[in-house]
């Protein structure tokens, strides 16, 4: 082999500490790929001392972070500390540095990406980011290459492997959203925090970076609506079951007359579509274009095995590209800012659950109700229980807007008592 490039890793944790080892325990494989050698020149960890999935000469270990993004010999820096700061800080000097930069950092990308693309564009080097998404499921790369000859109107997708795993445990098991991510948290499937995944931040983030290089226009965390599985009861999983629905936390962007919707919330997916089957902590992303039609993305979208194998994919891209002289495509994201739907604007249908009192015209009152706002029921079923009953309604699509009006009515009504549930209804293919 003619030439070496020399790697640095900021982080020796889960998704570092796997790059590590693959990058050791391939290294055959890898330089034969690259076409040079993929040496390990520094690791920056905040201990010395703490035991580690490899083991290295203690001269390429550093406290300092500072210490591998200055380092004259390195040439790829790989951030593997997550967060916004000191990584966004980090990331910036090895980019004016013009070393490479390898990122799985889904919160920095989906907040500043348009800062750290500029500045690797303006540095004129790689700045790769496939482990930012869906773990170890190759998605970046598609997205942004094997698809730019189409037109990408959907992705919907779920891409937080821990919710799933809460709802599957849900769906399968009967137990409670309390019980369930007790189970989730006993088996290490949570942060200590489990809000970012349980409350959506984590899914928004990455629909954020898929829907940017799906409608090449930049989309921030911000733009997208968020909704979390914590009001998920037990018996909205069997009311789903019954009505042939599998309940998900979907990440759903899709483009119409160049607007741009992305949103986050629970949904009921029918059994038949491909999304309904993906258990556990498994993740996957379903793409709707103009050309290709549906594809999917499946596999494990989380851990150090998975995460460091994409990370380390990238690698190999932008050792080849050391050797050939060439660079990789960025963001894509030409238009540099995305124009967003407002939220009251987007075409939805919902499941809604009304406890009501049982008596004569209450169905009639309840019907007029959504009529007056423009949205029409598609199935309604009702269920007495003395002098309460249970309406279970799915609407055909209307505006968030019509719904939100819709619910506000409908809960100022005497015989209304309460608005017990409500879920999106997606995958039906009435979007």
């Amino acid at each position: 082999m003619s030439s070496t490039v020399k790697v640095g890793l900021l982080g020796c944790g889960i998704v570092g500490g796997a790059t590590a080892r693959i990058l050791i325990d391939h290294a055959p494989d890898l330089s034969m790929r690259a076409g040079a050698d993929l040496e390990i020149a520094r690791i920056a960890v905040r201990s010395l001392t703490k035991e580690r999935e490899v083991s290295l000469p203690a001269e390429k270990w550093t406290t300092d972070p500072w210490e591998v993004v200055n380092d004259p010999d390195i040439d790829v820096v790989v951030e593997a500390i997550g967060g916004i700061e000191p990584a966004k800080d980090l990331i910036l000097a090895a980019l004016k540095n013009k070393k490479h930069v390898v990122t799985a950092n889904k919160e920095l990308l989906s907040t500043l990406g348009k800062e750290v693309m500029d500045a690797a564009e303006e540095a004129g080097v790689d700045l790769l980011f496939e482990a930012s998404v869906a773990g170890g499921i190759p998605i970046i790369r598609p997205m942004k290459e094997s698809l730019a000859g189409d037109r990408v109107r959907r992705v919907m997708g779920l891409v937080n492997g821990t919710t799933n795993f809460i709802l599957t445990r849900m769906s399968e098991t009967g137990e409670s959203f309390a019980e369930s991510l007790a189970e989730a948290e006993r088996l290490g499937y949570t942060e200590m925090d489990p809000s970012a995944d349980i409350e959506g931040y984590d899914a928004a983030a990455k629909l954020a970076i898929l829907a940017s290089l799906a409608f090449n226009a930049r989309v921030v965390a911000s733009d997208v609506e968020r909704e979390g599985i914590s009001a998920v009861k037990a018996s909205d999983i069997v009311a789903a079951h019954e009505l042939g629905y599998e309940i998900k936390l979907l990440a759903v962007a899709e483009i119409d007359e160049g607007q741009v919707a992305a949103r986050v919330h629970p949904s009921m997916v029918p059994k038949n579509h491909p999304l309904a089957a993906v258990r556990d902590v498994f993740n996957a992303v379903f793409v709707e274009s103009q050309e290709s039609g549906e594809l999917m993305f499946y596999g494990r979208g989380a851990g150090g095995g998975p995460t460091g194998s994409a990370v380390v994919g990238d690698l190999v891209e932008v050792a080849r590209n050391i050797v050939s002289g060439g660079r990789s495509a960025g963001c894509t994201c030409y238009h540099s800012r995305a124009k967003i739907r407002p939220h009251d604007e987007t075409r939805v249908r919902y499941y809604v659950v009304l406890s009501v009192l049982d008596q004569p015209g209450v169905l009639s009152t309840v019907a007029g109700v959504f009529a007056n706002h423009d949205v029409s029921i598609a199935s309604v079923r009702q269920e007495g229980a003395g002098d309460e009953a249970t309406l279970a309604l799915i609407t055909h699509p209307a505006t968030e807007g019509q719904h939100g009006q819709t619910f506000s009515e409908l809960a100022k009504l005497d015989s209304v008592k309460e608005i017990t549930s409500r879920l999106r209804v997606e995958g039906t293919g009435e979007e």
